[in-house]
Order: structure tokens, then sequence, then C-alpha cells
């Protein structure tokens, strides 16, 4: 499923993200006249949640757009697989492309217009779903559906606001469609905001089917909720809940591992097996393609002559993190390509994205948010167990570890820490994982300084609120 929306209702939705311009977070009023008659029967919500899915492929959150290039919107991936020690902005940080580099360096301020993209491409998705929250109980319709209606919108909500307390902490936390565009909203600190989601998270789990992604059409799942409210547990320190929904999910039976690790990756494999939760996109000039495949790439030739960013590019830090025969590097990235005229170049660049887009940031490459190996990974984050992390070990062509000493690492927790980095490189997750783990601002500070930029700071694990957000009250 493509999560297309109705021309009328992409028409109504527009109005009610252009409507007002000095509320914090684009929360128009639903007693708009537009949508007076609106949300009344089950088709009309089937729209309405297709619109919360739509927000997914917002510029500022999963999605990419061709303004990337020129500096546009961006995306999660900006603010933390670059934020981390992962991937850095590419060679040109001249210009426009200033203010992506400004990222990776740690030097942003409030006006970046990246994380102001994420702050409104999240709270759009937000606002779309408490629309639905405040409106479905009224529906009459079959209770199956608009229960799994209500799992998919407080799931999409929780993964909306999940990403903004990582980012900013402490947030305007809205769970009910706004009513008047005075309304001053209070911030709550990433803690409430964990304890709301992990209670909406236990409700999305009870409604939602337990199905494959494939067979769900790509909307969210019993497994998708679970995999969220996992990672939230842990977040929390709740290690024990962690690992009773992880086991709960992996004895479900629904996911496997894939045996070849590249199989996970293009538009061919989309909705496989392995995967849990993807964003969806479709080429074919409807505006619903991706844009990785053009934004990462290092040459046009990669893409079928179109433009290129070569943003995102692997770190060298990175790439000697991997042990000798780990057959993920060559899926994941390459040091080489051969150009038009046969000529082999050298470039460093994610090939996970890479794919042949029908027009310029116009590609069919999905963006994987959960998929079973990172289940399996959290598991053994969650009881100290090896068996998940060697199962993830051995399909990468490593052999099983029993005592983290033996590869050199100080603690146990330190070795899940590298084997999530090498197993779920670009896929957004080394960032928090750093948080999570404590460690972030000693590796950044480290990864920084050996880049030749000024280390990191306390504060600085937060991205600044928008300027535009503090104008209007809001402090961090």
């Amino acid at each position: 499923m493509k999560y297309k929306i109705i021309p009328t209702f992409l028409v109504l939705l527009l109005l009610l993200t252009t409507s007002c311009t000095k509320e914090f977070t684009l929360l128009a009023p639903h007693s708009e006249r537009n949508v007076e008659n609106f949300y009344k029967t089950s088709t009309d919500m089937e729209v309405a949640v297709n619109g919360i899915y739509d927000a997914l492929q917002s510029g500022g959150t999963y999605g990419n757009t061709a303004a990337i290039a020129t500096g546009g919107t961006g995306g999660y991936w900006m603010l933390t697989e670059m934020r981390s020690d992962n991937t850095d902005q590419g060679g040109d940080i001249s210009g426009l492309a200033a203010q992506v580099a400004v990222l990776n360096q740690f030097a942003e301020d409030a006006s970046n217009e990246f994380t102001l993209g994420a702050w409104v491409g999240s709270y759009l998705g937000i606002a779309r779903a408490n629309i639905v929250l405040s409106n479905i109980g009224d529906v009459a319709m079959d209770q199956v559906l608009k229960d799994q209606y209500i799992g998919e919108a407080l799931f999409l909500r929780s993964l909306f606001y999940y990403n903004l307390a990582l980012l900013f902490g402490n947030i305007p936390m809205p769970l009910t469609a706004t009513v008047s565009i005075d309304e001053k909203l209070p911030q709550f600190p990433a803690a409430d905001v964990f304890n709301q989601i992990t209670d909406d998270l236990v409700d999305a789990v009870s409604k939602l089917p337990a199905i494959s992604i494939a067979a769900s059409g790509g909307r969210a799942t019993k497994g998708a909720a679970q995999t969220l409210l996992a990672k939230v547990y842990l977040e929390t320190g709740a290690k024990a809940s962690a690992a009773t929904v992880l086991n709960s999910l992996i004895s479900s039976g629904v996911y496997q591992l894939l045996s070849d690790y590249g199989d996970i990756w293009g538009p061919g494999n989309a909705n496989n097996d392995e995967s849990i939760f993807e964003v969806q996109f479709q080429s074919g000039g409807f505006g619903e393609g991706s844009g990785y495949a053009n934004s990462f790439s290092p040459s046009s030739d990669l893409v079928g002559g179109g433009p290129t960013g070569g943003r995102n590019r692997p770190t060298t830090d990175l790439m000697d993190a991997y042990e000798d025969g780990d057959l993920r590097f060559l899926a994941s990235m390459d040091t080489v390509y051969v150009d038009a005229a046969g000529a082999t170049n050298d470039a460093r660049y994610i090939k996970k994205y890479l794919s042949m887009p029908f027009g310029d940031y116009d590609a069919d490459d999905n963006f994987i948010v959960f998929r079973y190996a990172d289940a399996l990974l959290m598991l053994a984050e969650a009881d100290g167990s090896y068996s998940p992390i060697n199962q993830v070990r051995n399909r990468a062509g490593l052999a099983d570890v029993t005592n983290f000493a033996d590869l050199g690492y100080p603690s146990f927790d330190a070795f899940v820490l590298h084997e999530r980095r090498m197993e779920l490189t670009f896929e957004n997750h080394r960032w928090y994982d750093l948080l999570r783990s404590g460690t972030a601002l000693d590796v950044m500070r480290a990864h920084i300084t050996a880049e030749g930029y000024a280390p990191p700071v306390a504060d600085q694990m937060l991205f600044p609120i928008p300027q535009r957000e503090v104008d209007l009250g809001l402090t961090q």
C-alpha cells in the first residue's frame, strides 16, 4: 500500500496545515467549516488514517525530496544517522549545503531549516492522528476495523512522539484535535512523553492484527507496535518488560531473518519476511517516490543520469569497525563505483537505498523503520543473552561469540552497541542507541575531534527547538 490520499481530502489537509500562522505545531482547528461534514463514515476514517501514513513521507520525517540537493526539508536521517559517528554530510559543505554540514558538526542553531522540518513534519502526523482519535469514537462502523484504525493512529502518533522526544527533549504533547489556533500547548519532559507512548502502544498492541507487513498491505501491525514499545521500555530502563514484549513478538513466528542480508534491500524486496514496519514509497511521477537514491549517490552514473547529493556518506570510522569477512559491509556500502565511461572512481557511499529512480528523487525504495534483526538485538540488550546476537552474526558470516571480552569489549552492553551498529547501519538507529547507552557524548567528542571540529558539549545531545517555536513561547 502506498497511502495515496483521495484528492478532496488532500485539499482538506492542505487547508488544515496552512490556515493559521501563529500556532506552535501547525495544529489547525478541526472545527473549520470544511471538515464539519467529514469523519462520519468508515470510508472517511480510512482516508483520514491514510493521511497519517502520508505524513511519514514528509520531507522532515522519513521522506526525502528533490529540495535536499539545495537545502530542502531533510528528514530524520539527517538528525540521527548523520548526527552519529556513522555518516557525514559528504564532501560539499558550501553554500546551502552548510545547513546540512552543521548538523554533522554539532554547530547548528535554532534557525536551522532541517530541525524545523523534522519538527513540523512530525507534528503534522500527530495532528492527523489526533483528528482520527478525536472523531472515530462516534463513527458507526465494524468494531474490529475501528479498533484497527485506532491502533494504527496510536502507533503512528507514538512513532512521531518517540522521535521528537529523543531529538528535542521537552516538547508539546497534544493528544486531542486542536480546536483553537490560540491554544497554548504546555511542554512535557521526555520521560512524560515516553509514559504516554507506553500506554498508547499497549493499547495499540491489543488492537492491531498479528500479521506480516506484506499481509497488512504495508499498514502497521501488532509487531510494529510491539517493537516500538520494546524500544520505549529500553529507553526507560524497563528491561524485563522489553524482554517480555520481544519474546512475544519472536514467538509469534510472523517474522524471520532472511538468509542473505543483501536480500533485505531494494524495491524488489519491499515488505519482506524480516521487515516489521517500513514507510511505503512508489515512483511514477505521483509525488509518492523516495529520494534516497539521488540524495545518497556520489555520482549521476549510479542513478540514471539524475541529480545527486553525495549525502549521508559513510565515515571511515564506521568502515574500520567491521570485522574481516563481515558480509554486511558490501551489502550496505562501497568505496568505489564504475562510471558510464567504465572508469573506476573512489567514493564512500551507501548502497542500501541505491536503485534506478523513475525520475529525479522518485524511486521505489521503501524505508525500513523496524525489522526482525533489530528485535533480536534488543532482546539481547534486555536479557543479556548471546543467542539472538549470534543469529544475526551468523547470517553476516561471522562466528558465534560467548564472551564479550573475546572481541575486546569492556562490557556486554558495549558489545551489543557494536553489534547494533554493524547490523543496523544507515537505518536511523545509531544516534538513539548512543543516547540510550549513555555513551553519546563521549563517543561523539572523540569522533568529532578526530574529524577536526570543535567537540560537542552535553547540552548538544538535544537539538535546539526551532526558533519559530521559541519566539512563540516554547523553552528548552
